[in-house]
């Protein structure tokens, strides 16, 4: 497991497990209810300002935490908002939620949304590809930036930090769960498949560039990656209908995340029928449970 971890990092080339501490270049708070919401502006050493959101309680903590990160969707004006405004393949916003059930939450805006939209996600992807880099790893070294963050927060509770995601966002939370071994667990929503089969029919094009990592299928699969997050806990929801994630691209990753737990309990696997690229109410009771546990 632990080669096949430097593995990866190796090939998302944009990743370094040296980084700079964070530094908040600015910070904005709000009290809405019971919920407070910090607007940041972070130094994660990746050469420019990211801007995050944060939500969390106003009881004091320590708490438990996620790694909230955002969806795709071509939806490049969302970004960050997700978190507190939600987006149509979700039921509501989690911000909130996550709030009042006792979590803090951050969401880091990824490249080529939000504030950041420009450059362009094609550009910026070729830019980096072409310097040897690639614009995932660039996201999940941030996203690391973004856990760094919460572990030096007083408030928060380094040992009980989860990642979530829909979409974009649940690749970016099982493959940084993969990677970073301080995350306690992981949830996903919405695209977890073996990416060789979706090349096969051709279904992968549906993704953004900014999942292009050259060599990657040469390399490993889906359902081993995920499987690197083993023993820890780990959610995946998906529904069939889903072109993102039909049944026997599905089933193969899934039989190779099983292989990593075993016999544990700590694999949960939730499939629904006539259901496509969205949450749906019992994905949501999933979610609630998982991170309940947490707490």
């Amino acid at each position: 497991m632990s080669e096949l971890r430097a593995a990866l990092k190796s090939l998302l080339r944009s990743w370094s497990d040296e980084r700079p501490a964070p530094r908040v270049l600015s910070r904005r708070e709000e009290t809405r209810g019971a919920m407070a919401v910090e607007h940041l502006l972070l130094d994660l050493g990746t050469g420019e300002p990211v801007p995050a959101v944060l939500t969390r309680p106003t009881t004091p903590g320590p708490h438990p935490a996620v790694l909230y990160c955002h969806a795709h969707g071509a939806r490049y004006a969302i970004g960050l908002r997700e978190l507190l405004e939600g987006r149509p393949s979700l039921l509501s916003p989690y911000g909130p939620l996550l709030a009042e059930m006792g979590f803090v939450s951050l969401c880091v805006e990824m490249p080529t949304f939000g504030a950041r939209q420009e450059p362009a996600e094609g550009p910026l992807s070729k830019a980096l590809l072409w310097r040897g880099e690639t614009l995932f790893g660039l996201m999940l070294r941030e996203l690391a930036g973004g856990v760094d963050y919460l572990v030096a927060r007083p408030d928060v509770d380094a040992a009980r930090i989860a990642t979530f995601g829909l979409s974009m966002g649940a690749t970016q939370a099982f493959w940084l769960a993969a990677l970073d071994e301080r995350i306690a667990a992981a949830a996903h929503l919405c695209c977890y498949t073996d990416l060789a089969s979706l090349v096969a029919t051709g279904a992968h094009d549906l993704h953004g560039h900014y999942m292009t990592v050259p060599g990657l299928l040469a390399l490993t699969s889906t359902g081993a990656i995920a499987g690197l997050v083993a023993p820890r806990p780990q959610l995946i929801c998906i529904g069939y209908d889903d072109p993102l994630t039909p049944r026997g691209a599905v089933e193969k990753a899934l039989r190779e995340t099983g292989d990593a737990y075993g016999t544990s309990q700590a694999l949960v696997f939730h499939g629904e029928e006539g259901v496509g690229h969205r949450e749906t109410e019992v994905m949501r009771e999933r979610v609630i449970e998982f991170l309940t546990r947490l707490k």
